[in-house]
């Protein structure tokens, strides 16, 4: 990446044909694993079902071509944070950060803006379906006077930002960041909502600075911790607690291992592109809403293209750092209570749902729903979805002062 300036710029990225062309030779060299007669998925990632994606990888993926349907979203780079958050010398102005900025496309006087924050593995990918939906409702069959100046940031790491060179940043620091970028660009208040490590950015942009947080809005309420007598929680709470735990020791070996030693898998996540496939995923499929049918939620090409950012930017590594900064948090900054208004839209296809008793522990509960369809990745499985749930929480946050 080139070094990012002091004031937004427009990005667009172009891969030079070579590199391309070094992807197909390693993908056509994979040197493959056996896998026990009849596994399936049970062990990770199903080798029949990787066989077919390295294959249309190699030789039908349209890079190209995604690229730039992606480069149609309105993209920039900017530096923030410079020394301020401990990012080290040799950073010039900051970190380089990427991001998405829609405006509404036919303004009102009660345009929200709106900074969406992402998880893992993904990046801004994750709101491509959802971006024009919440820009211009009135092109999409809802109310006009829902629209949303959009912000969607890569978080370092992550995509097109930069990769900190020095300590990762954990949650706390990119809420910062955000509040840094959206005074930036203009908004003095706004909304905040994200899923996966984007719940925690998003609490913590709440959290940090509620004079400028109009609502928060959340499609989880992430790994909970509590720390009290559990007699004073309710049963469903205690049930989801156990749930909870039986969920980690059956399903969180990834996590265990990105927070305490994320460089071992980067060697060979960054250097075979049909393991960082395999890596990525076999959590594209379990923790969305398509019954073991991973097509049924993404086609080829979505899942490539989302594996293709990680690749293209070498963030394998980088990304599964912040595991390890937002694990080290105090445990005091992971029980303070949101009061800033809340809204949460938890997806059938979800994995860990809390119960209400839980999420009204933890914040200012407004809103609760509980979307039939849709999971861990909602506003990519099910943009129309999502994004009406976010026009719906929104509706009463709205000013002619925050457009």
């Amino acid at each position: 990446m080139p070094e990012a300036p002091p004031h937004p710029e427009p990005f667009t990225a172009r891969t030079d044909p070579d590199v391309l062309e070094d992807l197909r030779a390693r993908l056509r060299a994979t040197r493959w694993p056996d896998v026990p007669q009849g596994a399936g998925w049970s062990l990770g990632t199903d080798l029949a079902y990787h066989r077919e994606l390295v294959d249309h990888w190699a030789n039908g993926f349209d890079w190209p071509a995604q690229e730039a349907a992606l480069a149609r979203l309105p993209r920039f780079r900017v530096a923030l944070g410079g020394l301020g958050l401990g990012l080290g010398p040799g950073l010039g102005l900051g970190l380089g950060i990427h991001f998405v900025h829609a405006r509404a496309v036919a303004p009102t006087g009660s345009v929200l803006p709106l900074v969406l924050s992402h998880g893992w593995p993904d990046s801004f990918w994750r709101y491509s379906k959802v971006v024009p939906l919440l820009t211009d409702p009135g092109a999409h069959g809802a109310d006009p006077a829902d629209a949303f100046d959009v912000v969607v940031p890569d978080m370092p790491g992550y995509g097109y930002s930069d990769r900190p060179t020095g300590p990762p940043l954990n949650s706390i620091d990119v809420a910062g960041l955000w509040a840094e970028l959206m005074g930036l660009l203009g908004y003095a208040r706004f909304g905040a909502a994200g899923g996966d490590i984007g719940s925690h950015v998003s609490r913590y942009l709440a959290l940090d600075h509620p004079d400028r947080v109009v609502a928060v809005h959340r499609t989880d309420a992430g790994v909970p911790l509590f720390t009290g007598d559990p007699a004073d929680l309710a049963p469903e709470e205690r049930a989801w607690l156990e749930s909870v735990a039986a969920w980690g020791a059956s399903e969180g070996a990834y996590g265990a291992m990105h927070r305490t030693k994320p460089q071992t898998a980067a060697f060979g996540l960054t250097d075979s592109p049909a393991g960082l496939a395999a890596w990525i995923v076999e959590k594209m499929r379990s923790w969305s809403d398509c019954d073991g049918d991973i097509e049924r939620s993404f086609t080829k090409d979505e899942i490539l293209t989302n594996v293709m950012l990680y690749w293209l930017t070498g963030t394998i590594g980088s990304s599964m750092r912040m595991y390890g900064a937002n694990a080290a948090i105090p445990p005091a900054q992971l029980t303070r209570r949101v009061e800033v208004p809340s809204g949460f839209s938890i997806f059938a296809g979800d994995v860990v749902r809390p119960p209400r008793a839980w999420l009204e522990r933890t914040a200012n509960v407004v809103r609760a729903t509980e979307p039939a369809r849709g999971g861990h990745f909602a506003a990519f499985e099910e943009p129309e979805l999502y994004a009406d749930e976010l026009r719906a929480f929104f509706r009463p946050y709205r000013a002619p002062s925050l457009g």
